[in-house]
């Protein structure tokens, strides 16, 4: 009789942590924020406005979208790329909006939304260099950024090349610059805004030709948390519905930002990866 007792104090137990566990949609409307871990440092994903000093971007207007969904407040605290799945499966934030590449040994740490964004990653090199394509980059140093799919995608692209990674893309690319490495790795995005921000001097650098992925970009979000993901999912499915999707791709990569990317040739209709 004891351990009948015993057996259904822990099976209750058990089902009372996991009901906690399971109800991070509900511990955000009652505190009534969203805390959304972003970069900061990705423009146009994610960065610091230089007139007034606040956080915009693609993936911060995502942030705010979900918070209106759930009618609470949106608070965005800046992460590493290292300290991004980390920072979730502690609890310091609620949701990842942070160029995070939806791929799948992620998905045995984090579940994800659908996907929001579509890129590919690239070598960037200067155009003096005589290396013409990637498998040249066997024993050259390469930088890239730490805790990235671009780390993980070099390495196994070109076993033997010096991988160098730093906190952010900026410093990678400042490295280049400075002639410590004779390449960088990173989304075909972030380098065009690179080349964008040079003015003249872009046409000292070239893109090697091959991609090394095609990678889908999703929200990051803890793992077992069905309510809040269908949340967030919802929220995606109404932007594309009414055409804010749409509009937030033109406003940050399209025709009136300063990429002039052309029209998107992606929806925000799944969560399913190759």
């Amino acid at each position: 009789m004891q351990r009948r007792s015993w057996m259904m104090g822990v099976a209750g137990l058990a089902l009372v942590c996991s009901a906690v566990q399971a109800d991070q949609l509900g511990d955000i409307q009652k505190k009534g924020e969203l805390v959304v871990g972003v970069l900061g440092t990705d423009e146009p994903l994610s960065f610091i406005d230089a007139k007034t000093r606040e956080l915009v971007g693609y993936d911060v207007d995502l942030g705010r979208a979900v918070a209106q969904k759930l009618g609470v407040k949106p608070v965005f605290k800046q992460i590493t790329l290292a300290a991004r799945i980390p920072e979730l499966q502690q609890g310091h934030i609620d949701l990842l909006a942070a160029s995070l590449t939806h791929n799948k040994e992620r998905e045995a740490q984090i579940d994800f939304s659908l996907t929001t964004f579509i890129t590919s990653q690239k070598v960037l090199v200067k155009a003096s260099s005589p290396i013409k394509d990637v498998p040249e980059l066997a024993g050259k140093r390469v930088v890239t950024a730490k805790g990235s799919s671009m780390e993980v995608n070099i390495r196994r692209a070109v076993p033997t090349a010096n991988v160098i990674t730093f906190d952010t893309s900026p410093q990678a690319f400042v490295a280049l610059q400075q002639g410590k490495a004779v390449g960088i790795v990173n989304d075909d995005v972030s380098l065009l805004r690179a080349l964008t921000q040079l003015g003249d001097q872009r046409k000292e650098y070239r893109l090697l030709p091959t991609k090394l992925s095609i990678e889908p970009i999703a929200l990051g979000i803890k793992k077992g948390e069905a309510g809040f993901k269908k949340a967030v999912d919802d929220t995606l499915r109404e932007l594309e519905a009414n055409g804010k999707a749409e509009a937030l791709y033109e406003r940050w990569f399209g025709q009136q930002s300063a990429l002039k990317m052309p029209k998107r040739d992606f929806k925000i209709d799944s969560d399913k990866i190759d």
